[in-house]
C-alpha cells in the first residue's frame, strides 16, 4: 500500500521528463512521441491549436490515459504504469480544464477535500494572500462563484497538498483580463517559492509574460521550442503555429 506522504524529492533530479510518450484512446493514437523535460522551478508552457495533443499530455503525465508508452519520468521515478493516486503522491497537483470544482461543497471543503501529499504545502494564509476573494467566499458553494473564482480555487486546492510539481491546463480559458492578470501575479509568485509549472495555454500574451520556454505541440509532438530570451524574435512563427 502507498504510504501517505512520500519522501522528498531528490535535489537536482529533474521534476518531470518525458521521453517517446505515446497514448491512445481507444484505437485513436493521440500522442506521438512527445519528449520534454522541466528543471527544478521553471515554468513551461505547452502550446498548440486545439486537438494538438496538448491536454492529452497533461493526462497522460497523471496515468488518467490508460493506453500509454514511453518514459514519464517525475523527480528521477518512473511511472508509466502507476495508477494517478501513486503519481499525485509523488508530488503532482493538476488543475484540469474543466476545473472539477463541487457544485454542492462549501469554497471551504473544496479547498480542503484533497489530501496532503507531502510536507511542504502553503498554509491558508498564503493561499489567502494570493487569492483574497476565496477567504471571503468560503461559505459559498460552488455553484455560486464566478468563472475567475472557480478556477482560483482550483489553483488553491492544490496548492495546500505540498505537490510541489504543477500541471495547469488553460488556466485562464474563458475569463476576465484582470482575473487573467491575477493568475500571471500568482505563477509568478509561485515560480519564487520553488515550484515548477507545465503549463497548457492558447492565449500566446499570457504565456510568453511567464514562461522560461514554449513547446509548441503539433498532431501528438514537440515541433518547435523557444525560449524566453528569443521570444521576440520568434513572435510572429509561434503566431502562425497558434493561428492567431
Amino acid at each position: 500500500m502507498d504510504s501517505l506522504l512520500m519522501k522528498s524529492p531528490s535535489e537536482g533530479v529533474a521534476p518531470l521528463s518525458v521521453r517517446r510518450l505515446n497514448a491512445w484512446y481507444g484505437d485513436s493514437h493521440v500522442l506521438h512521441g512527445m519528449d520534454f523535460e522541466i528543471l527544478p522551478g521553471e515554468v513551461i508552457t505547452l502550446l498548440g491549436r486545439n486537438g494538438a495533443g496538448k491536454t492529452t499530455t497533461l493526462r497522460a503525465i497523471m496515468g488518467l490515459i490508460p493506453r500509454r508508452r514511453g518514459v514519464v519520468s517525475i523527480y528521477g521515478e518512473e511511472t508509466v504504469g502507476f495508477p494517478p493516486r501513486r503519481i499525485a503522491r509523488l508530488g503532482v497537483g493538476y488543475c484540469p480544464e474543466e476545473r472539477g470544482i463541487y457544485s454542492s461543497l462549501t469554497v471551504n471543503e473544496n479547498l480542503m477535500l484533497p489530501p496532503i501529499v507531502r510536507p511542504g504545502g502553503l498554509p491558508l494564509e498564503k493561499i489567502f494572500d494570493l487569492f483574497p476573494n476565496l477567504q471571503e467566499r468560503l461559505a459559498s458553494t460552488g455553484t455560486k462563484l464566478s468563472g475567475g473564482e472557480q478556477q482560483m480555487l482550483a489553483i488553491a486546492r492544490i496548492l495546500r497538498t505540498g505537490a510541489k510539481l504543477l500541471l495547469l491546463d488553460e488556466p485562464t480559458e474563458g475569463l476576465a483580463p484582470v482575473i487573467i492578470e491575477q493568475i500571471g501575479r500568482t505563477v509568478e509568485v509561485l515560480k519564487s517559492e520553488g515550484f515548477t509549472i507545465v503549463l497548457v495555454e492558447q492565449n500566446l500574451g499570457f504565456a510568453a509574460s511567464i514562461g522560461d520556454r514554449h513547446h509548441v505541440v503539433e498532431q501528438g509532438k514537440i515541433v518547435d521550442v523557444v525560449d524566453r530570451d528569443d521570444l521576440r524574435a520568434n513572435h510572429s512563427k509561434l503566431k502562425t503555429y497558434l493561428g492567431v
